[in-house]
Parts: C-alpha cells; structure tokens; sequence
C-alpha cells in the first residue's frame, strides 16, 4: 500500500459538487428541460465513450490527440471520452434514420470532457444543453432555435439588453472568399479558422494573417470592409443579392416580429467547426467583465451522410454550464436555493429515538422530506446543525410531546414557533410549499 498523500482536491478542470452546489446545478438543468420540452422536444442520451473514429470523421488527428481524452481499452480498441455530443446524435440518428418520425426534436444534457488549456469559463470536465431538430430544410428551423435559445434566457429572467444573438451564413462567407477572393479550399478552411479568431486579434495583426492566406493586399482589404459591415444594408451589391442574404435577412425581420429585438447580422461569425453548412448564431454576453461568447450554433445538414446514408437536414446549438453559470452570476441572476429536506426532527431526549421512526413515516408517506437527527448531540447544537444545512422547520420531540401528540414546529428562516398535531404540522409544511 502507497503511504503518498493523496490530494484531496478534484482532477485539474474538473469540479466537486458538493450538496449546495448539486442544488444549484440541478436547478440549471430543471430550467433547461422545462423551456426545450416546451417546444416539444425529446430527452435522449448515449454512452461517454465512443470510437475515436467518431471524432476523426470531421476533425483533425492532431486535434484528437491534443485535445481529448482517447486511449486503447482492454480489447485494443481506441477509444474517446465524448468532447461534444454532435457526432454522436448524428449517429444514433444515422443508425435509425427510417424507423424514426421526423421532424424530430432531441435534446440531452451529457457531462463531457476536452483537453484544453483552462480559462474563464472554459473547464475540462463541463456539462452541456444540446438541442437539435432533424428533418426541416427551411428556415423555421432557425428561427424556432433562436426562440429557444432567447427562451432559455428569459426563462432566467435575463433582460435582453443582457445579452445579444449573432448570425451569420457560412455558405455566404464560403462563397464570398472563393469568388471575391479566389481562394481554394485549403485556402478558404485557413481563412475561416483565422476569421473565427478575429476578435482576439488586433487589427494589424489580423490584416497581416488573413493576406498571408489571400496574397493580394486589395482583395485584403475588400475582404476585411466586408466583414466590418454592421448590417445587411451594408454589405456590397454583389453580395446583397446572395440568397444567404435573402435567407438571413427573412430570419432577421420573423425573429424581430416575435419580440425578439436584440438579434444582430455579423459576417465575421464562423463557429469553428467545418461541418456547418449555412446558418450559424451565436449568443453574446454584453456585460464588460464577461464579453464573450456564451453559446451558439446551426445548420450541418451533411454530418448524417457521413454514416453513408442519405442527408437530413440538421439545426442545433449547445449551451455549456460554465460559460451560462459565469453569465447568471455576472448579471446577480442566481438564486438562493435551499436544500430538499423540509422538516428536521430534534430529539429532546434520546429515549424517544426508536419510536421516532413510525411519525417521520407517517410524514413521508404524506409527501414531506423529513430528516432525524440521530447524533445524540444537545439540542441546542442539533438546532444549530438544523439550520447550518439550511433546512426550512424543525420539529423538537421529547417524551411530552409523544405522550401528548403535540409537538413543537419551528420556522427556521422567521423563529416562528408553534405547537402542532402532526397532521396540522404536515398542513403547515405543505401550505408553506405551495405559497413558495
């Protein structure tokens, strides 16, 4: 046996969640559940582990290497841990594409895992809301993930001048560096991949790359006044007749009509993976001190053919907790949340521990949580204890309250404190719940 002392913190990115932090956390994924099954999807999930093949389909092996959890199991076999869920989905959907009623509507909320340098809002180990709709070519599939994704965040109760939803049209910037540009393909994949780091950029710098790629300084420059422009109306003619365009600006003027007003056009937007194939939105933190992207996504209708079967049209985002947890406490929107248990039993005397048992049944069979302390602690300390965990009553039994059947209630967050029968007491907790 190793004497070496072992840490008692979690893995480097990863995060213990101790009972209030688990509170919170499902709290997160209540809320999520509550707004995507609103709009009629469908829970699903899948194993953590996948073949490393999976990844390699539309990324890099040097991604693969440098930026997941892979190894050889048991059996030889490389495998993954999953870093996102998109490939995924499009697998199992792959796997049933003729046996499954389309449009269909999935979500899942899976913990994930990527290798990469930690920073503010970006761990290891995270969770993530994933929403996608399969089977819609037009372009209401866009405008319902916009509405869910800005339904999510008012279901937070964030103000809209909180936060600001990007789109833009890869196709559009695809089409606009071959044909302005005349870049080809490994060309235009460079491009895209520095266009998506633009903003951690300077100016200069991100001239001097991006001509690096075009070689011609004026279709630089063209390129780079393209992607300043601030809307629509200022993109150049050529452009304004694309039907990405057409298409964005028809997504822009329905969203707007449903109220949602803090929708803006930004060419620059890539969203890094290669498998997107027009559409792209993004959502923006506005708050100084957390300016960033928060989460995003859109339309990859050939990722299902790469299962060599026939394409679905495809719309999706994902939302990380890290990142969404950074936006709610920058803008105070977390709640203080109390524990499960309602009730805690105090046992005045511990001659009346084995007959406790038979009233804290009765109370759960009528629906309240209660807990009994057993610790054989003073009163005053179990009291203390009662209220350190946050719990909302205490119930204090000794031998006169079972003799009598009336026992004391106290109302923690007030010092409210009452004598009781038990089915008035139960009345009283659950009258409490429901004015909660």
């Amino acid at each position: 046996m190793s004497n070496k002392k072992v840490s008692t913190q979690p893995y480097k990115g990863a995060r213990d969640f101790y009972p209030e932090d688990k509170r919170v956390q499902e709290w997160l994924f209540t809320t999520w559940k509550q707004v995507v099954e609103q709009f009629g999807y469908e829970a699903y999930e899948a194993p953590i582990l996948e073949p490393t093949d999976l990844y390699l389909m539309k990324g890099s092996e040097e991604i693969v290497q440098e930026q997941t959890y892979t190894f050889k199991d048991r059996g030889d076999r490389s495998v993954t841990i999953r870093t996102e869920m998109t490939p995924t989905v499009s697998r199992m959907i792959a796997g049933r594409r003729q046996e499954i009623a389309y449009p269909a509507r999935w979500y899942s909320i899976p913990n994930l895992w990527r290798y990469e340098r930690m920073q503010r809002g970006r761990l290891r180990e995270f969770w993530q809301l994933n929403v996608d709709v399969f089977g819609i070519e037009s372009l209401q599939a866009e405008i319902e993930m916009i509405q869910i994704m800005d339904a999510l965040l008012q279901a937070f109760k964030a103000k809209r001048s909180t936060y600001v939803i990007k789109v833009n049209s890869r196709k559009l910037v695809n089409d606009l560096l071959s044909d302005l540009c005349g870049l080809n393909e490994e060309q235009t994949a460079q491009a895209i991949r520095t266009i998506d780091r633009k903003n951690k950029m300077s100016a200069n710098e991100f001239e001097v790359v991006i001509n690096e790629i075009v070689r011609d300084e004026q279709k630089t420059l063209t390129l780079i006044d393209a992607l300043n422009v601030k809307s629509i109306a200022d993109l150049p003619q050529n452009l304004a007749e694309h039907s990405s365009v057409i298409g964005l600006t028809s997504v822009l003027s329905q969203v707007e009509a449903l109220g949602i007003s803090n929708v803006e056009f930004d060419l620059s937007l890539m969203r890094g993976f290669d498998y997107y194939t027009d559409i792209v939105f993004e959502v923006f933190d506005s708050n100084p001190d957390n300016n960033r992207s928060m989460f995003g996504g859109g339309r990859y209708d050939g990722l299902v053919a790469q299962f060599g079967v026939d394409s679905i049209p495809t719309v999706g985002f994902g939302m990380g907790d890290v990142t969404f947890m950074n936006f709610l406490e920058s803008h105070k929107l977390l709640p203080s949340i109390n524990p499960s248990t309602e009730v805690m039993i105090i046992l005045r005397d511990e001659k009346v521990s084995g007959k406790i048992h038979v009233i804290a049944s009765r109370m759960r069979e009528e629906g309240v949580k209660v807990a009994v302390d057993f610790s054989g602690k003073k009163v005053d300390k179990q009291f203390k204890s009662a209220n350190k965990q946050g719990v909302k009553f205490a119930m204090f039994i000794g031998v006169e309250e079972l003799e009598s059947e009336q026992y004391v209630l106290k109302e923690l967050t007030t010092g409210k404190e009452e004598k009781h029968s038990l089915d008035r007491i139960i009345s009283i907790i659950k009258d409490r719940r429901i004015k909660k």
